[in-house]
């Protein structure tokens, strides 16, 4: 972490909590978390946001554009955790096989390829985003509102990449130990993870 932050075991008041949520959320204080703790109502906002988007929409199909705009930002971090979601609570552990294979997601069932191109579309420059890239995602059965879904959550996720990458947060290492290393190996996109869990009060 590149900036001072708070840790638990000295934090009080309303930023105690604000660990105390996130370790109740994790079973230990994610790295990133000390990129809030300066204002923790920035995090309670921002969860609050992205479990509104997460929540209205189909949990694969918000895995994927958080994975592919996590690559496309370069965020291990956002890679490392949202790759464990997709395998572990979406129960997709091919599409994660399939990504590790080929990154840009071509590989992807069409529908989930088509997810895959615009979230990372919007990552790289939303303003280069077209009625056809539109059109190819109501093409594969995508309605409107599916589809504002996936810019919603692909506009959330630069937002959390760009803070913890901005401040120096790495993956945790808890996190990253859910995988092989060969395929970690693929998700390290950027900077690397932690290389051992955070030390209690962290």
């Amino acid at each position: 972490m590149f900036i001072e932050h708070a840790r638990k075991s000295t934090a009080e008041g309303d930023v105690a909590a604000y660990l105390e949520e996130e370790e109740g959320a994790w079973g230990f204080v994610p790295d990133y978390a000390g990129c809030f703790t300066a204002r923790p109502e920035v995090a309670r906002a921002w969860r609050r946001l992205n479990l509104t988007i997460r929540e209205g929409m189909d949990r694969r199909d918000y895995e994927l554009a958080s994975i592919a705009v996590a690559r496309a930002r370069r965020s291990t971090y956002c890679t490392v955790a949202h790759s464990s979601f997709l395998r572990d609570v979406c129960g997709d552990e091919e599409s994660l096989r399939l990504i590790h294979a080929n990154p840009t997601g071509h590989s992807l069932a069409p529908r989930d390829a088509a997810i895959f191109r615009y979230a990372t579309k919007i990552a790289v420059d939303p303003s280069a985003v077209t009625e056809e890239d539109v059109e190819e995602l109501r093409a594969q059965g995508l309605s409107d509102g599916d589809i504002a879904d996936v810019a919603y959550a692909a506009s959330a996720r630069l937002f959390f990449t760009a803070v913890l990458d901005a401040l120096g947060a790495q993956a945790d290492a808890a996190t990253a130990a859910r995988f092989d290393p060969a395929m970690l190996a693929g998700m390290v996109v950027g900077r690397a993870p932690l290389s051992s869990p955070s030390p209690p009060g962290s």
